[in-house]
């Protein structure tokens, strides 16, 4: 009896030790595991081969979500002057009109502000209503009720400081202010160049518009290819947020030879790019038909994750992944070949030697006592 007890402890942990091999990482996924259940609501994973019809379609579906044509062919009126702006009104050869206060009063102090309700005050002549008048017809307007007072007067209006249009810019830019807009078009490039982006936080491909409760995520690289350098114009009241790169990372591990977490700026990072970070697969354990992009679904509930497969070890396979785009949060990785999983196996198994070693030896103390 004393004989039978340490086999079968022996036993016992050995498929202990096996039962927990089964399950070692580095196996690659197999279709099998990535069952679809639907109608029992199981189903969480789905494996798609990488393809260039997938490729395709991809590209495709990126080409629908382009920016609308209506977002260029915007063109803003001329400006109009409303509450908040300064401005200089000048009376030629009448000095005391254009500076009441005398010539020491110089720069904005000599300018007339317009009210909250749209007016100004002038000499004379009294309120005027400024709001939603250009330069030029306020000048107009003040020209002619000043004519019973001066004889030809002529008249000059300018903008000494804008304070009533602005766009606003936040989120990775060095000054998240507002940013007044002149009588001269406003475009985008000029509003992210005044704002200053955080070159080592801002991510150039996710730029946020929003106008009239409309949202348009704008691509910097893809703006400049897609629409041949066309100027964006802004409008009153937009709003620019420049997210931060640290959202945007894809993760490449498994048998690669640098894995970790990597930031890009653009929005094009092919597959073949991110295993170029992470400095290509490991020659001599990697499984070429073995690489994986995991993305995950917002709600699996509705929808699973999908499991996108390349067969590395196929050039056309390698064509497919430098066409084929990552997205923020996205998973790449990459199997161990047969060998490095049963190397693996044994590097398991072999702490559980000592256990087996151990018992055996008791059980021989037991028996020769």
């Amino acid at each position: 009896m004393n004989n039978i007890t340490p086999r079968l402890l022996a036993a016992a942990l050995a498929a202990a030790a096996l039962s927990s091999c089964a399950l070692a990482p580095g196996q690659h996924l197999r279709r099998s595991d990535l069952a679809i259940d639907r109608q029992s609501g199981n189903g969480q994973l789905e494996i798609v081969t990488i393809t260039p019809k997938l490729v395709a379609q991809e590209n495709a579906a990126r080409a629908q979500n382009s920016l609308p044509a209506a977002l260029f062919d915007y063109q803003p009126a001329p400006y109009t002057v409303g509450a908040g702006d300064i401005l200089y009104v000048t009376v030629w050869d009448h000095p005391e009109l254009t500076v009441p206060a005398g010539p020491q009063q110089q720069g904005t102090l000599a300018g007339r502000l317009v009210q909250s309700d749209g007016t100004l005050f002038y000499p004379y002549i009294g309120k005027v209503m400024a709001s939603g008048k250009t330069p030029m017809e306020l000048r107009e307007e003040i020209s002619n009720r000043l004519a019973k007072y001066v004889e030809s007067p002529q008249v000059d209006v300018s903008v000494l400081n804008y304070g009533s249009q602005r766009v606003w810019v936040t989120g990775a830019a060095q000054r998240s202010s507002p940013i007044a807009m002149g009588t001269s078009p406003m475009t985008l490039a000029d509003a992210i160049s005044q704002a200053g982006l955080d070159n080592m936080q801002a991510d150039l491909s996710g730029i946020q518009l929003s106008r009239e409760g409309t949202t348009y995520t704008i691509n910097l690289e893809t703006l400049a290819r897609e629409f041949g350098g066309r100027q964006l114009l802004l409008k009153d009241g937009d709003s620019i947020f420049v997210p931060y790169l640290d959202r945007k990372e894809i993760f490449v591990v498994g048998e690669v030879n640098q894995p970790g977490a990597y930031s890009f700026r653009t929005g094009d990072v092919s597959l073949n790019q991110a295993l170029g970070r992470a400095r290509g697969l490991l020659q001599q354990t990697a499984n070429g038909n073995a690489v994986y992009v995991i993305r995950g679904s917002t709600d699996l509930q509705q929808e699973p994750s999908i499991v996108y497969q390349l067969e590395a070890r196929s050039p056309t396979a390698f064509a497919a992944g430098s066409q084929f785009h990552l997205r923020p949060g996205d998973v790449v990785f990459v199997g161990a070949a047969g060998v490095s999983r049963w190397n693996r196996f044994v590097n398991q198994l072999l702490p559980f030697t000592n256990i087996l070693y151990n018992a055996a030896r008791t059980g021989t103390e037991i028996r020769d006592n």
